[in-house]
């Protein structure tokens, strides 16, 4: 072998080793790095902050007056007692929180500060939703009492906005709406709010479900709440949810699993164990469970939920137009999660009434045009107040999944593509087994003649 066709048959076999060892990831791998990909399963933050303006205080202190932690029920707030950076300190007295005058929970006569601690909805705090997240606001109040000669003042009044701002991550949450019943605290209750919340939960319903991807067999957990902090005890209910695959109210098909004022009715199906989860956790939560389902027609798989909630006051005996009724198969009969089993008698021939402001999701016409009028003919509606809120979209896969169009078995059509194939498998065989002798000749050391 002469030294030209050594040299090249060098250069082939550095070829063949560079070629077994070349990673095909190793590419895609340093591009991530280089954008600086997030890391799989790491979560965005969503801490809770605070916003506070202390325009009118003008402190010259070092340190800012007034701080606040925006925790997950309430607010707490340390204000220092130099207010103003001027080395007098303020009465304590003289500091409340919010439209109701709140005064303050705790002093620190060594550190000079004053503590606030109030929930979200109270001392007059106001709830504002935007599409990112909920922010309540309150403020906090200096108004000083003239002590002494009335007729001059040392300082002058103040007022500290303060906001607490919580991102709304992936639940479904109602827009805020006001209360129409004659509430305890008439004073306030114009500026109080309710808000209605759907949300997937994990199979043992200790968190929110991070994910809206289902099979088919799996079952969805659903929870459903209201915060009534700062109300009337209240207990809410479920009245109809709708599954549609499409956000609008009137696309189609429809399947109605929650009906008729609150029967659980996706539960008397042959292949179904849905029902509501008895007992609640706390009567302003409803759980339920339903096994997944898709629309047999629909090729997106997807589907959205819309359900009807609506609380009433938790003294209120559960009737007819309030309940939460599951089928139970062992007995055949229709079981509430509270109150007598007669409530759900109208489950069984689905004529229950409707009642109040009340909506069944499944008929389009009633989808228009907001509320239904109150029906004048039925008895007083303990319902306090009532929201739809969606969910979604929910992706639900089958086990299988079968390829849109199908390849005839049989004909010359048929034989030629398995011919073909079959061609295609030998020659890259052969290929592999050549490039192999070929790698093993490389790495044999040569004799010398």
């Amino acid at each position: 072998m002469g030294p030209g066709s050594s040299l090249g048959f060098a250069l082939f076999c550095w070829l063949l080793g560079e070629a077994a060892a070349y990673n095909p990831w190793g590419f895609l791998r340093g591009e991530a790095e280089l954008w600086g990909a997030p890391a799989v399963g790491q979560p965005p933050n969503f801490s809770p902050w605070a916003w506070v303006d202390v325009s009118q205080l003008q402190a010259a202190a070092p340190l800012h007056p007034v701080a606040v932690q925006c925790q997950e029920a309430q607010m707490v707030l340390t204000v220092h007692r130099d207010l103003f950076g001027t080395g007098r300190l303020v009465r304590a007295g003289d500091l409340t929180l919010g439209t109701a005058s709140c005064p303050a929970t705790a002093q620190n006569a060594a550190e000079n500060v004053v503590t606030f601690v109030a929930g979200l909805h109270e001392c007059g705090s106001t709830l504002r939703v935007t599409p990112d997240a909920l922010i309540y606001s309150t403020t906090l109040n200096y108004s000083p009492v003239h002590a002494g000669n009335p007729i001059i003042i040392r300082t002058s009044p103040a007022v500290v906005p303060i906001e607490c701002h919580y991102p709304r991550r992936a639940n479904v949450s109602s827009s805020a709406i006001k209360p129409t019943w004659a509430p305890f605290h008439s004073t306030v209750a114009s500026e109080q709010k309710l808000l209605f919340s759907l949300r997937l939960m994990s199979d043992d319903w200790s968190a929110e479900r991070a994910s809206a991807v289902f099979q088919l067999g799996e079952v969805l957990h659903f929870q459903a709440g209201v915060d009534a902090e700062n109300h009337a005890p209240l207990r809410l209910f479920v009245d109809s949810c709708v599954a549609t695959p499409a956000p609008e109210r009137g696309s189609s098909p429809q399947y109605a699993f929650i009906d008729f004022s609150g029967c659980l009715v996706d539960g008397q199906l042959d292949d179904a164990t849905s029902g509501f989860i008895s007992p609640r956790p706390r009567p302003d939560v409803l759980q339920f469970a339903v096994d997944a389902f898709k629309f047999a027609a629909d090729s997106s798989s997807l589907i959205y939920i819309t359900c009807h909630l609506k609380a009433s006051l938790a003294n209120r005996a559960p009737d007819a137009l309030n309940k939460a009724c599951s089928f139970d198969k062992a007995t055949s009969l229709w079981t509430p999660v509270e109150g007598p089993r007669d409530v759900c008698s109208c489950c069984e021939g689905r004529r229950c009434p409707l009642g109040g402001l009340s909506r069944r999701l499944q008929a389009p016409s009633r989808w228009q045009g907001g509320r239904s009028r109150r029906d004048l003919s039925s008895q007083p509606d303990p319902v306090v107040e009532e929201e739809d809120v969606m969910l979604g979209p929910l992706l639900i896969h089958s086990w299988q999944h079968p390829s849109r169009g199908t390849v005839p078995s049989g004909g010359a059509g048929g034989r030629l593509g398995l011919v073909l194939g079959l061609a295609a498998v030998f020659g890259l065989v052969v290929l592999i087994l050549a490039a192999l002798g070929a790698l093993t000749a490389c790495c044999q050391p040569s004799n010398p003649v």
